[in-house]
């Protein structure tokens, strides 16, 4: 599957989605949007939110940010990368990554897939646009930047989304959903944000651009990794339980079609213990070239019966 985007030749957008989104159509100022949000300086001569960068609510963000993120680096990051680099090279390998159970952690896929250049988010948290902020009040951004800040420090120090805390801290302020959140986990792992839309899945699972707010259910987010290389994040929302998920679903459709990907799965709540989640949990184990996850995941006798080459790392009875 592709879903061709380029910047037009003459002033405007090519699509309507990204300005849907209250996203900038150029790949120079989305950027922007997306380092002022991670409390981030402009590049030369980038700065679209000079007055927001004055004021004393980013500064604060940014200060806090920066602690946030050392504090990430040393204690995840750098030992996930130097672990995963040396024990799932393999893994590490592959185009590909299908991350259920996800949300918006696109900091720990990164962490463990540096080099996927396809990552699959899914959740059930909204996809929803950023607010115009041309509009905002100081106090509007300064609030909504120190929310901004409570939706993302739990994952950022301990790994992984408190999910009823997720939900409040996203709607909490103006900026709402998932996408204030990707974008800074973007911009500070060192990617370059491209182009942002909405997206929806069709019956076949193609995905196909919709409006936010009529009939996008998700998000496309390109970018160029540090590596220099083209990178695509898909976020969308769909319920996993065996409710929503059967075979021939557009999401199993959409993921089968990028040839086998690992899987990842962290903080999974134990759902895919329970046979409500046994069509998802069956699909990943029939379908992914490997399994990554912590025993929230699939259960250890599943893995058993699959036949997979297991290994273990911790301490287990």
């Amino acid at each position: 599957f592709m879903i061709r985007r380029a910047e037009p030749a003459a002033e405007g957008d090519l699509f309507d989605t990204s300005a849907a989104l209250n996203v900038p159509g150029h790949a120079a100022s989305v950027n922007d949007t997306a380092r002022m949000l991670a409390g981030l300086p402009a590049l030369t001569g980038n700065d679209a939110y000079p007055e927001v960068r004055a004021s004393a609510g980013w500064t604060a963000h940014r200060t806090r940010l920066d602690e946030l993120w050392r504090d990430y680096e040393a204690r995840h990051r750098q030992p996930i990368r130097s672990w995963a680099a040396r024990e799932m090279g393999d893994l590490q390998n592959a185009g590909s990554l299908f991350y259920p159970f996800g949300g918006p952690d696109f900091l720990f896929a990164e962490a463990f897939f540096p080099r996927a250049e396809s990552v699959v988010l899914v959740g059930l948290e909204p996809a929803e646009p950023l607010p115009q902020l041309s509009s905002l009040t100081g106090a509007d951004i300064a609030s909504g930047l120190s929310g901004l800040q409570n939706s993302l420090k739990t994952v950022m120090q301990f790994s992984f989304f408190i999910t009823k805390d997720l939900r409040t801290d996203l709607q909490a302020t103006r900026f709402r959903g998932v996408l204030p959140v990707i974008l800074v986990f973007l911009s500070r792992s060192g990617h370059a944000v491209e182009s942002v839309d909405g997206i929806r899945l069709d019956a076949a699972g193609n995905p196909v651009l919709a409006q936010a707010g009529a009939g996008a259910t998700g998000l496309l987010i390109r970018a160029r990794s540090p590596f220099g290389r083209s990178k695509r994040i898909f976020y969308l929302k769909q319920d996993l339980s065996n409710a929503s998920i059967r075979p021939g679903v557009p999401l199993l459709n959409f993921v089968s079609r990028m040839g086998r990907p690992p899987a990842f799965t962290k903080s999974a709540s134990y759902l895919m213990h329970e046979e409500s989640f046994s069509a998802i949990r069956d699909y990943i184990l029939e379908n992914c070239r490997g399994i990554v996850q912590d025993p929230s995941g699939i259960p250890y006798a599943d893995l058993v019966k699959s036949g997979l080459d297991l290994r273990l790392y911790g301490s287990y009875q």
